[in-house]
């Protein structure tokens, strides 16, 4: 069954999240990655290629191209995926796909894919027959052109009075259902096409001839047309047609519509997928590139909520120098948007977020504030997988934007091994009263959590370190885990500082143990370093290692980070 997707239409500015890189393209010379694919011609071995692409590729990228777009993809689009390397391009490819049917690329939603998975949603509601509603024949109908302006239904079928154009005189019919558009772009005006269910089972086929709905079209002597009526015709006749109809032969001579000519190039076009505008996306692209001006650094941890939850804060920080400020009464002010989306491989939104926040200074510390970092958290529980990550931030004063798309890797935590959270160095770590556990920025669980980005710090400070480590085995008499944990303070290969601590004197919940500590750095010399954390299981013999490079500066050198606050 085609899964129906419907993305979530969450806005904060007007500007796109995401610019594909294009298509890999296997033949020289390399065309712009941007450019949307061409008609050229396949070698043996590129189909046999391709052949084998298609069944080698990860289920959910063979459903979006075998079941999602199916009806709308055309033969080049194709033909370029099924060339594709990497699910990094066919990920690029599927959010290109959308961009360039989409009447508005600069918004973060795209109304030509809701659209499709609406009709997709409404086909397989109301056009299910044994067969899901997107496979038959009014359901590819509508999801390729939408719903007709007109629909003239038989469901039962009965007495038929013809038209003029289709010989005159009564029959009765099988279920059949006419539908009428006004207009379609590509096709033309009044565009007309009929379904019959001759079997009476539901499922109603698209036909060129009008004469299939007659359910009298085999009874000697039934159904006659007016001519047959009269002697002026056989019934016989209409199985003679060269241009296969079977309907009567008409009174007034043939409209163009009836033409067998007409016919078959209606039926050619309306079985082609609809034509692409494909846009002009090097506007786009140049809008991309000069408006990225905000420049700002970000980081993603994960840590175990439940076996199939993980907890992913996404951290921002930017310079305050870069954000531009509004003074009134002696106080400095600066307003930050900023949205987040997490989606499939297959462009479903699971994931979305927006804030406003502020930072507000008085003008005896506006200099200063120049020189901080603004930092700001956004905890996202998802389930394990490979998604992509797109960042968007806007200084609302300047119109100043910055954007960031990247892959994101949510890991597994398996039951049967040891194993741990990101390590996070942070500035400050410290508990947070009973009713804010859990809750709010740098929360993660009892203790507020505040990550040092950039990974700088200064010999007056304290290196803040946390980590969880899961799955420690339980013994079998007293129920409690037992755990050494090994930190060691690397300068290159150079071991400068290495120490102990079990498990007993550290937070445990069940299988869980989590590290928080406060580390001095006075005595480490300015310079780059590494630390390393073993947790070693003394029950299971298991081992998991944890690594995060820092920075120790002279602290005239350091500029603080403060915290950005959402809202007003």
């Amino acid at each position: 069954m085609l899964r129906v997707v419907r993305a979530l239409s969450v806005s904060v500015f007007s500007f796109v999240l995401a610019i594909p890189q294009g298509f890999a393209q296997q033949a020289p010379p390399p065309q712009d990655p941007l450019a949307p694919p061409v008609s050229q011609k396949l070698t043996k071995d590129t189909k046999k290629k391709m052949k084998k692409t298609l069944k080698e590729l990860d289920s959910s990228y063979r459903q979006w191209l075998n079941e999602d777009v199916t009806y709308i993809i055309s033969p080049e689009e194709r033909n370029a995926f099924l060339q594709l390397e990497t699910n990094e391009e066919r990920e690029q490819f599927i959010e290109s796909f959308w961009l360039r049917r989409s009447s508005n690329p600069d918004l973060p939603e795209n109304d030509f894919k809701e659209e499709h998975y609406r009709r997709i949603a409404y086909a397989n509601e109301h056009y299910a027959s044994g067969i899901p509603g997107w496979k038959t024949d009014r359901g590819r109908m509508y999801i390729m052109w939408g719903p007709p302006d007109e629909i003239e239904s038989h469901p039962t079928g009965g007495t038929y009075d013809r038209p003029a154009s289709e010989g005159g005189g009564s029959t009765t019919t099988y279920p059949w259902e006419t539908w009428r558009w006004r207009y379609l772009e590509g096709i033309g005006e009044n565009v007309i096409l009929e379904f019959v269910d001759p079997s009476g089972s539901g499922e109603f086929h698209m036909t060129m001839d009008p004469g299939e709905k007659d359910a009298l079209l085999h009874v000697p002597g039934a159904g006659l047309s007016q001519l047959e009526a009269m002697g002026m015709a056989s019934k016989t006749d209409r199985f003679t047609r060269s241009d296969g109809m079977t309907t009567p032969t008409s009174m007034g001579g043939t409209p163009e519509s009836m033409n067998e000519f007409s016919r078959l190039e209606l039926y050619a076009k309306v079985n082609k997928p609809p034509e692409v505008k494909f846009k002009d996306l090097e506007a786009v692209v140049t809008s991309r590139i000069v408006r990225d001006q905000v420049h700002f650094t970000w980081r993603t941890d994960y840590l175990k909520v439940t076996n199939d939850t993980v907890l992913v804060p996404v951290t921002i920080q930017v310079p305050n120098g870069q954000l531009s400020f509004t003074s009134k009464e002696g106080i400095h002010s600066a307003t930050l948007n900023v949205f987040g989306r997490v989606t499939t491989l297959t462009g479903r939104v699971v994931q979305t977020f927006e804030d406003s926040v502020s930072r507000d200074f008085p003008d005896s510390l506006f200099q200063q504030s120049l020189k901080l970092q603004s930092i700001y958290q956004k905890a996202l529980p998802l389930r394990p997988g490979l998604y992509r990550l797109d960042i968007v931030i806007k200084d609302v004063q300047s119109g100043n934007v910055g954007v960031v798309n990247s892959r994101l890797a949510v890991p597994r935590y398996d039951d049967a091994k040891l194993d741990a959270s990101s390590l996070i160095l942070a500035d400050q770590i410290e508990h947070v009263p009973a009713k804010q556990i859990g809750a709010g920025q740098f929360v993660l669980g009892s203790s507020k959590v505040r990550p040092r980005l950039d990974g700088d710090f200064t010999t007056a400070d304290k290196l803040g370190v946390y980590m969880q480590v899961y799955n420690l085995k339980p013994d079998d008499t007293t129920h409690k885990s037992a755990a050494t944990f090994q930190y060691t303070v690397k300068k290159g290969s150079e071991q400068i500082m290495q120490f102990n601590e079990t498990s007993a004197e550290m937070k445990q919940t069940g299988d869980q143990v989590t590290i928080e500590r406060l580390l001095p750095l006075a005595t480490l010399a300015p310079g780059k370093y590494t630390l390393e954390i073993n947790a070693t299981d003394t029950l299971s013999k298991q081992t998991i290692s944890r690594t995060a490079d820092f920075t120790v500066k002279a602290p005239a050198e350091m500029k603080t980070v403060a915290n950005a606050t959402p809202g007003r």
